[in-house]
């Protein structure tokens, strides 16, 4: 990696979940008896985020902007700590025989921040309301493990309630799946998975923009979503998990450029900056100096989708054009010209820090810079369906990221390499550039990615590249990397999983459903005001842990 540093390995199946007992907060010792660290335990700090897609309602919230907002609100069953380890949160138990049934039991006395209690029906009903197709919800996958899931998501289904989902008693529920999967417990701290009150079921677009939760922080009062503009977060003192917050809350601020956000981050206006900018990537440690800047490798990915419900990259010909777009991009260059060497360019469809990680998979020699073996499987798919003449490749972008620069140099390799023209498609926002993706809308390629949801291969392929994933943005449905995908989650050893899941990706290879392009890297930076701050194994800054000098 080309980061000085590396997060852990991470394991397919951490199955501490099924007897793990919650564990004490962040350590108080650094204020313990001094006013001043009392009070900075009240400072509110700020950090740089995006105008979420949607009404904040967890089974409806599947990217980054909304996401890190969700995890702070709400706590589930477990949590991931900064080095990707589950760790149980509301669970006080998760336990299985045979890794098919499952029955959990849920901590007593917790409670949502309106007072009403949490228990197992807050999962249940949570569950349900999220799989069933009548409501939409774009996390709907997650629960596509669940006994009865079929029965509820089919369009036009007039079911509610999975089979599998059954309450015991207001402590513990049961959940069986359709075939043994052993990292089950693992997936549980995903947003799709956290309890809800009853008003979110009984009104979820008003609960969406005032969502009460459960989690180490809530909404600073009835008017602190500010769209486009930020959304105020302040500390829940009735809080009683592992994220106990060092800070009296944290303010998202939504920003339209990574360079505005760094000017604000070198005046001390902003505290914490998950995303270096591109102009900045060979200064940045001596703008901000030691101590002051951190750079690791985390659980996510950047790739770009074509859909297939492209007439032009539909069929045979398609899967050519895929191919030929592949290996005309050169990974290497961009990588180390636009990026100043901190990114490593893809071998596959996951990312090296999760265990399993194959840089060898047949097949992956297609995303390799090959401009002659490009051009000729571009003529290939001319002979079978000629490329209008007028037609501009475009790749759709948000202009609010780090995003213009690498494009602009993809284009141009695309209109050397294969004579084509090429062009990046700006959307103002990342919220613009996901509606059209979520609607299937697209009218040429768009700008993707993964950050990890849970640390394993599989979060990676079934909600992309799943048939109906909900994050399957190019409408990709292959039965034989369904099959795949189930017998790799069905396996009995981890070992045998990710084996089985790699063999997953070869079909992806030979498909291209989107086309991978490197690996991320978590660089931030922060203002003087603050210390403490860490990135997590999914590359989001660890809130709750920072504190104000």
């Amino acid at each position: 990696m080309r980061v000085t540093r590396t997060s852990k390995m991470l394991s397919v199946a951490a199955l501490a979940a099924l007897t793990l007992s919650a564990c004490g907060g962040g350590s108080d010792e650094s204020a313990e008896g001094s006013g001043e660290g009392e009070a900075n335990k009240t400072a509110i700090i700020t950090a740089n985020g995006t105008e979420p897609q949607n009404p904040l309602m967890p089974v409806n919230t599947n990217e980054v902007g909304g996401g890190r907002i969700m995890d702070l609100l709400f706590e589930g069953l477990v949590s991931y700590d900064a080095d990707g380890n589950t760790v149980n949160e509301l669970a006080e138990s998760i336990e299985t025989e045979d890794s098919q049934t499952y029955t959990i039991k849920v901590k007593a006395d917790q409670k949502f921040t309106n007072g009403e209690a949490i228990t197992a029906k807050s999962f249940v009903d949570a569950w349900n309301f999220g799989a069933a197709a009548k409501n939409a919800q774009l996390n709907s996958y997650f629960f596509e493990s669940i006994e009865g899931y079929d029965e509820v998501s089919a369009e036009g289904a007039t079911a509610e309630t999975m089979s599998g989902l059954t309450v015991v008693d207001d402590s513990t529920f049961t959940v069986k799946l359709s075939q043994p999967e052993s990292d089950f417990p693992q997936r549980l701290g995903y947003t799709a998975y956290f309890p809800l009150p009853a008003e979110a079921l009984a009104d979820p677009a008003a609960f969406g923009e005032n969502p009460i939760g459960n989690g180490p922080y809530k909404l600073d009062g009835d008017d602190a979503w500010q769209h486009e503009v930020q959304i105020d977060l302040v500390a829940n003192p009735d809080y009683t998990g592992t994220r106990v917050p060092q800070n009296g809350g944290v303010t998202f601020k939504f920003y339209s450029s990574f360079d505005a956000a760094y000017a604000d981050l070198q005046s001390n206006e902003l505290d914490i900056l998950d995303t270096i900018p591109n102009m900045a990537l060979k200064t940045f440690k001596t703008d901000l100096g030691e101590g002051r800047y951190d750079e690791k490798a985390y659980a996510g990915n950047q790739t770009i989708t074509i859909p297939g419900y492209l007439p032009e990259f539909s069929g045979e010909a398609g899967q050519l054009r895929r191919q030929a777009i592949s290996m005309a991009i050169n990974r290497d260059e961009i990588t180390e010209v636009v990026f100043s060497g901190s990114r490593e360019p893809a071998t596959e469809f996951t990312a090296p820090v999760i265990d399993g990680y194959n840089d060898s998979i047949p097949g992956n020699e297609v995303l390799e810079f090959n401009p002659e073996k490009a051009k000729e499987l571009w003529d290939e798919a001319e002979k079978l369906s000629p490329w209008p003449a007028d037609q501009t490749f475009t790749i759709g972008y948000n202009a609010d990221a780090n995003h213009k620069e690498w494009i602009d140099a993809v284009a141009n390799g695309l209109k050397n390499n294969l004579g084509i023209e090429a062009e990046g498609k700006p959307y103002a926002t990342f919220k613009e550039l996901r509606a059209d993706a979520t609607a299937k809308t697209l009218t040429g390629a768009i700008r993707t990615g993964w950050q990890a949801d849970y640390p394993s291969l599989a979060n990676f392929l079934g909600p992309n590249y799943g048939t109906g994933g909900g994050s399957n943005d190019g409408g990709y449905s292959s039965e034989e990397f369904d099959t795949l995908l189930d017998d790799g989650l069905g396996a009995s050893t981890p070992e045998e999983g990710a084996e089985t899941l790699n063999k997953a990706q070869e079909v992806l290879l030979k498909d291209l459903p989107n086309i991978p392009l490197w690996y991320q890297v978590a660089q931030s930076g922060w203002s003087e005001n603050v210390d403490n701050v860490e990135t997590g194994w999914n590359g989001v800054p660890v809130y709750y842990n920072i504190t104000a000098k």
